[in-house]
């Protein structure tokens, strides 16, 4: 059976309240205050490089920034990511090059079952978020557990992305639908 965290990342249910799954938010929640706090740059580069799973080169976080866990947050080269955004990185969550992140944008990879008593049970589950390369998602849109936006796509600013976008197209709305291609 595993972990929770095994079962966590496995995208199978789990229980949150886990002790090595508290003592990783709790070491993550110590880093971005820490972060958020950082007036410098270069040693607000050096707390991200130490929290989060992977930064490439030339990547930057306006801060403030949120998510539970840092290690499960993988962020390619050049990308911008501005003021709070938030990230539920219970699941991998993926940001490919050149990608840009308006204010207030949340990556929700946490997810909870349908079922009432499962919920009753305290149990949770996860599923990984996968945004392409040299995509924009504009302010204030939020992306669901499981979804995977292709490269080259735009998302409009309060767009809740509920499914799987393809690469080159704009999509807006809610819940967000393809409106064109790029």
């Amino acid at each position: 059976m595993g972990s929770e965290k095994e079962k966590m990342l496995a995208g199978e249910l789990y229980r949150a309240s886990d002790p090595e799954l508290v003592a990783e938010r709790r070491r993550c929640r110590s880093r971005l205050k820490a972060f958020n706090a950082q007036p410098d740059e270069e040693q607000r580069l050096v707390l991200l490089r130490d929290l989060l799973g992977h930064i490439g080169t030339d990547a930057f976080i306006q801060p403030p920034f949120a998510c539970d866990y840092g290690s499960n947050i993988s962020i390619g080269e050049h990308v911008f990511i501005n003021f709070n955004c938030v990230i539920l990185d219970c699941a991998q969550v993926t940001i490919g090059d050149r990608t840009q992140i308006a204010p207030g944008v949340q990556l929700l990879a946490a997810d909870h079952p349908r079922d009432a008593e499962t919920r009753r049970d305290l149990l949770e589950l996860a599923r990984p978020i996968s945004i392409g390369s040299n995509v924009w998602i504009g302010g204030a849109a939020i992306v669901l557990p499981g979804v995977s936006i292709g490269e080259d796509s735009i998302i409009g600013a309060g767009s809740v992305v509920t499914r799987d976008v393809p690469s080159g197209v704009l999509a807006f709305g809610n819940p967000c639908r393809v409106v064109r291609e790029l």
